[in-house]
């Protein structure tokens, strides 16, 4: 169970890699559904024992046969998965060969620890000293647990001696009669004897009481002081980027085990009063003020940790910004989710939360000019169990908010609103109002300051927005006034951010050779400040910057996760590294003219004892729509008058051949769709004579002296037709030096 929530916390493309593994081999919705049942047994012996694979399968029987009754029970046929048809399914397929089930499940189970275990070892998630740290709460935890229950057993023998104790009294008389010779004072004396080892035996175990709400309230004060704001923290990074680890298990673990401590330790208290009204022989006059002291911080310590417990473990998100949270826009639906650490049985299902927009921001209040918005529905939802994980979660999936007109203020000393749409930071709070066993408590959650924008065109200033705050801001309560003095940030927090976007976008960070020549965009010292001005307004580069990330989210996502796109890179720079390359030696780097994301490719070639370093106009993201920039460059030609052709393009800076990088990303030629042979469409550039020195006549890959121009060129063995077709087509994108649309 454990595992697949893990696997369920990744990013998509790591979540497809995960659904690849079962594809045509075993139903995913089993493997979701079935979790729990299936992380419990031994799959890899199961694989080599028959008998084995028979009684893991049989397990999976019994869990399904469980579940269905349980949602008869609870009337959750329809809402809740086909467990009938899992259960069809595995007898259809596994009941005669269970050893086939045992081989595919072992063999996805590893399959899965593996793209863990890489996602783990790339974002480097637990340091020693946090591993340390989280073992040592770990053992503080069981401790409190191992206390609680041996309280428990001798409040338990307390019970006995009492029972005993006024059976005796109760029956001394009888006593006498039955022992000759014993007198009713050595029966009172025997009965004294026993209530003070009672008494003392009560004190005894008062004080065991407050030795476990002492280490309790050590344990509750690092969790909601320590803990949960460092994972808030890591949850605020993950945000903007970050390969932070912000899985909740560890938080919800012991969030559970303290809770449950402390309600056994109110009812261990309970039991003990219960006990000194039942047995009017007990002597409880030295007992009642360390009882109520007990029960006040045992109530308290519960009231601490439960108004904690309530987390925002998804933030608000768009589904079409999936890697930009906390930007929403107007009548556009978004996801947001919460989830109660204290996953108790006698806490599911009463605990309802309801979202709040803007609630308690004194901007809204204060500030005239400060958009005010609301929810476009009410909508309250029920923390419920309905998760693989078991945890009460309440996910609101279709959420959306409108504009809210504020009522005219009547002064005239409010502040106006000087900040942006983009700058203006808002808060969605979800309140709970929390009762159990005669504890009453409000329970709120707050969302990470998001922006609400009105057009699509507003989203990169938004984002430049989420990423300064919350490199900036990393502690409650949340400064929504940030912008209107925003601080700047230092050229380490900067690159750290925008290396993050790279890696959230393209899986791939930037070295440091990029990162200086971005620093060339911002400042001219390292260890000068960047101010938000001149990051975000005018043209920024971050707007520069925004344009390269979508090209390769849309583009060259392949190409930029194994290293083959350079990117940042100036021409001075460029020269310097081809020059002393071999002939036909390029590298691909973004455009630093075209603020909407560009690419191009610059080679070297050597002739006549001369250097040159050329390049092409870039390819742009309608350019790359139409084809690929791996099809580009395999198919980049230079075309003599005398219809000679070569590709100038040989080697991917420094000596990759050029077709042991891209050849996994060419397209196949010569495709025929209802009839006619598809076409390829190449762009053209025209180059001057003088521009193309005439190389030497070795190697063979040279042309001849001749005066030259550049275009693009299909493959060489392609059919005499499509031939045809292309070379009419090439005269006329001579004269347009355009890309074509593709012909009907």
């Amino acid at each position: 169970m454990a595992q697949w929530q893990e696997l369920l916390r990744l990013d998509s493309a790591l979540q497809s890699r995960v659904s690849q593994l079962y594809e045509c081999r075993f139903p995913r919705e089993v493997r979701h559904w079935l979790c729990t049942a299936i992380e419990s047994q031994d799959w890899d012996s199961a694989a080599v024992d028959r008998n084995k694979a028979m009684a893991c399968f049989r397990e999976l029987l019994v869990y399904l046969e469980e579940q269905w009754n349980r949602s008869v029970q609870e009337k959750n046929i329809l809402q809740g998965p086909d467990l009938p048809g899992m259960r069809d399914y595995l007898l259809k397929h596994f009941e005669a060969e269970p050893i086939s089930l045992a081989i595919i499940l072992s063999e996805c189970l590893k399959e899965e620890k593996k793209i863990l275990a890489s996602v783990f070892e790339a974002q480097g998630c637990v340091s020693p000293a946090v591993d340390q740290k989280w073992r040592q709460l770990d053992n503080k935890v069981n401790e409190l647990k191992h206390r609680t229950l041996e309280t428990k057993k001798e409040i338990k023998s307390l019970e006995v001696l009492n029972e005993k104790l006024d059976f005796i009294q109760d029956s001394w008389q009888f006593q006498v009669e039955q022992h000759n010779g014993q007198s009713r004072a050595a029966v009172e004396k025997e009965c004294c004897k026993q209530a003070s080892f009672i008494t003392e035996t009560n004190q005894i175990v008062l004080q065991q009481i407050e030795n476990i709400l002492k280490l309790a309230e050590e344990i509750v004060v690092t969790l909601t002081d320590v803990e949960l704001p460092e994972w808030k923290c890591r949850q605020q990074m993950a945000c903007i980027g970050a390969p932070a680890d912000t899985c909740l298990d560890n938080l919800q673990k012991w969030f559970t085990a303290v809770a449950e401590v402390l309600l056994r330790v109110r009812e261990q208290l309970h039991k003990l009063q219960e006990q000194s009204k039942q047995y009017n022989s007990i002597d409880v006059s030295n007992l009642s003020g360390p009882m109520a002291e007990n029960e006040k911080s045992a109530v308290s310590l519960l009231t601490k940790l439960l108004a904690n417990a309530l987390v925002v473990e998804k933030q608000p998100i768009m589904s079409s910004l999936p890697q930009r949270p906390l930007i929403l826009k107007t009548k556009v639906q978004f996801t947001v989710t919460v989830r109660f650490l204290a996953n108790l049985p006698e806490f599911k299902c009463p605990i309802k939360a309801k979202p709040v927009f803007d609630k308690d921001v004194e901007e809204a209040k204060t500030v005239k000019g400060f958009r005010g918005f609301d929810f476009s529905r009410a909508d309250c939802k029920v923390l419920d169990v309905d998760t693989p994980g078991g945890g009460l979660v309440a996910e609101f999936g279709h959420m959306s908010i409108k504009d809210k007109r504020h009522p005219k203020s009547k002064g005239t000393s409010e502040p106006f609103s000087r900040l942006g749409v983009t700058e203006e930071l808002h808060i969605i709070k979800f309140v709970a109002d929390f009762q159990h066993a005669g504890l009453r408590c409000n329970i709120e959650a707050s969302s990470l300051p998001l922006v609400v924008v009105s057009s699509t065109n507003q989203i990169p200033s938004a984002w430049a927005s989420v990423m300064w705050y919350n490199m900036l801001c990393t502690s409650e309560p949340r400064n929504l006034s940030l912008f209107a003095n925003p601080p700047p940030l230092t050229w380490k927090q900067l690159s750290q951010v925008l290396s993050w976007q790279f890696l959230s976008v393209g899986q791939r960070e930037l070295d440091e050779h990029q990162l200086s020549m971005l620093r060339e965009k911002f400042v001219d010292n390292p260890d000068d400040p960047i101010h938000w001005n001149k990051f975000s307004k005018n043209e920024s580069a971050w707007i520069w910057i925004d344009g390269i990330l979508d090209l390769i989210k849309k583009h060259l996502v392949d190409l930029w996760r194994e290293g083959f796109i350079m990117g940042f890179v100036n021409r001075k720079r460029t020269r310097a590294l081809l020059q002393e390359k071999k002939t036909g030696t390029f590298l691909l780097r973004f455009s630093e003219s075209n603020n909407d994301g560009a690419i191009t490719f610059s080679w070297v070639e050597h002739s006549n004892g001369e250097t040159h370093v050329h390049a092409v106009d870039p390819c742009t993201k309608q350019e790359l729509s139409v084809m690929s920039l791996p099809d580009i460059i395999n198919h980049y030609s230079l075309r003599a008058k005398k219809n000679m052709t070569m590709n100038p393009l040989l080697y991917l800076y420094p000596d990759i051949d050029k077709d042991v990088a891209f050849g996994p990303y060419y397209k196949s030629s010569g495709k025929v769709k209802d009839g006619y042979v598809v076409r390829r469409l190449m762009p053209v550039t025209l180059m001057s004579v003088s521009f193309l020195p005439s190389p030497p006549p070795s190697p063979p890959r040279e042309i001849p002296p001749m005066d030259m121009d550049m275009n693009m060129e299909t493959d060489m063995d392609i059919n005499p037709d499509q031939l045809i077709q292309d070379l009419f087509t090439e005269l006329t994108y001579l004269q347009n030096a355009t890309i074509s649309e593709q012909m009907d």
